[in-house]
């Protein structure tokens, strides 16, 4: 009996770590398409740079803004920041995209991702059960766009200004309303059918409306801060549904292979319209959770810790003390210091003009006397 409770207890110890090795998901940064924000890596390395956790991405993050990284980043987070990031920390994009998939990780997805651009990073995130602070100064310095806000209601023509978007149509029912067929070209021989009469197409289609909708805010934001003197950092942030959480009892693989596929195409065109809009400084972040963590809705989070504020040397009023009676204390000062140096004035010229001359060796110093 002791002997199985042995076996059993080294067996527990063997598995528990191995499953929480499981928990992982993948980070990819995008970089900006007309100027390098990240380090390119070689054809024989491969795009993939050593695995990450989630702190050390939100330290990357926090470094693409344009401020430093934490202080409890430890000598080798700092080593895959040095290897992801250009050394030049004057020239920082001050703007990031982020974007984090929560649920299953699908490596179909992430290999899709990974073609967005010319120069990519992707790594391997170890997905822990708690999750990761961004830190970030005070809100003066940096302008938080969220991409959650919900999307109060939309209709046939919004779903047909996302189809042009996208570069696809869409036949709308007229017979009913959101019951139309959305179609995407990939290819001229493939093509991406997906139907609102299905409960999974009509809720992930209105996930992507609402994402596109939050991004047009945020592109209208960026305008506003532009036009100040000095703009603050920008993070465009927030999270979507796995692809396979809009899965219908009618679908089958092929319909989540389209809508993995029409995700992409969205996700790509938004990136683009980002580009243009920031001229190229931006930089993207994808972040993909895995399922089996416990705490798979925590990922990374956004805190402001606001600097310290410099310290004056100004006078402080009590806070049993009016202003009446501040003002009335200077004032009396002011007049009693005046009739002074009055007097003063009026007892020295007194003097002066009793002065006998031959005494006076300072002013009539060259004047002979007899």
């Amino acid at each position: 009996m002791e002997f199985c409770n042995s076996l059993i207890f080294f067996t527990l110890l063997i598995i528990l770590p191995l499953a929480r090795c499981g928990d992982t998901g993948s980070v990819i940064f995008v970089d900006s398409s007309s100027h390098q924000y990240l380090r390119s890596h070689s054809t024989d390395d491969g795009s993939e740079v050593s695995s990450m956790s989630l702190p050390e991405v939100a330290a990357t993050v926090s470094v693409l803004l344009g401020f430093a990284p934490p202080s409890t980043l430890s000598a080798s987070g700092s080593s895959k920041l040095n290897g992801i990031l250009m050394p030049n920390p004057l020239d920082r994009p001050r703007s990031v995209f982020m974007l984090e998939i929560k649920g299953t990780h699908d490596p179909e997805v992430v290999s899709l991702v990974s073609g967005m651009s010319s120069n990519v990073l992707t790594s391997k995130v170890h997905v822990s059960s708690e999750s990761a602070d961004i830190q970030l100064p005070g809100e003066d310095e940096v302008s938080v766009v969220p991409l959650n806000e919900p999307l109060a209601a939309y209709t046939d023509e919004d779903i047909s200004e996302f189809a042009s978007f996208i570069g696809g149509s869409y036949v709308a029912d007229a017979s009913k309303t959101l019951n139309g067929e959305l179609t995407v070209p990939l290819t001229d021989a493939v093509k991406i059918y997906l139907h609102l009469s299905k409960t999974g197409d009509r809720e992930f289609i209105g996930r992507l409306l609402c994402l596109i909708h939050n991004i047009k805010r945020a592109i209208h934001i960026h305008e506003d801060l532009s036009q100040n003197v000095q703009s603050p950092s920008e993070l465009i942030t927030g999270s979507f549904d796995s692809i396979k959480a809009f899965q219908d009892q009618s679908d089958s693989e092929v319909d989540a292979g389209h809508r993995s596929r029409l995700f992409i195409v969205a996700l790509s065109k938004i990136f683009q319209l980002l580009q243009k809009a920031y001229d190229g400084q931006i930089v993207g972040v994808v972040l993909f959770s895995g399922s089996s963590s416990p705490n798979a809705d925590k990922g990374l989070n956004v805190i402001f810790n606001p600097r310290s504020t410099p310290r004056w040397l100004v006078e402080e009023v009590k806070l049993n003390t009016t202003i009446q009676e501040v003002i009335l204390v200077r004032t009396t000062l002011a007049w009693i210091t005046g009739i002074i140096l009055l007097i003063a004035t009026l007892m020295g010229s007194c003097c002066l003009l009793r002065m006998p001359l031959t005494r006076d060796t300072l002013l009539y110093s060259n004047v002979k006397l007899d």
